[in-house]
């Protein structure tokens, strides 16, 4: 069964600074390629949600929250009935321990 990809306000926002960062620092063709990749990479969940891992630092959340990693970003998501939730896409480069602040 095919789950539906659903965006929370927080990645969506997370996406479009990183869209941002890159275009003003790097060009526009740069910003598209890299947050093109990250949404390419959310439309696989549709079909293979439960194949990644578990995040080690949100263990002790009451839903079960996956990961995938893309570049330098990990697209945080949890499973709930036939949707696919994105909670956030977190760059890798800041400290881990900041990843524990997500909101679900």
């Amino acid at each position: 069964m095919e789950m539906i990809v659903l965006w929370s306000d927080e990645a969506i926002a997370k996406l479009q600074d990183t869209f941002d960062y890159y275009d003003s620092t790097a060009g526009r063709k740069v910003a598209d390629k890299i947050t093109n990749s990250i949404v390419d990479q959310t439309i696989k969940l549709e079909k293979n949600s439960r194949v990644e891992q578990a995040e080690e630092l949100l263990k002790h959340r009451k839903k079960e929250i996956r990961y995938l990693v893309d570049g330098n970003y990990k697209i945080v998501y949890w499973l709930e009935e036939n949707f696919v939730n994105i909670a956030t896409i977190f760059d890798c480069r800041q400290n881990p321990v900041k990843l524990k602040n997500i909101k679900l």
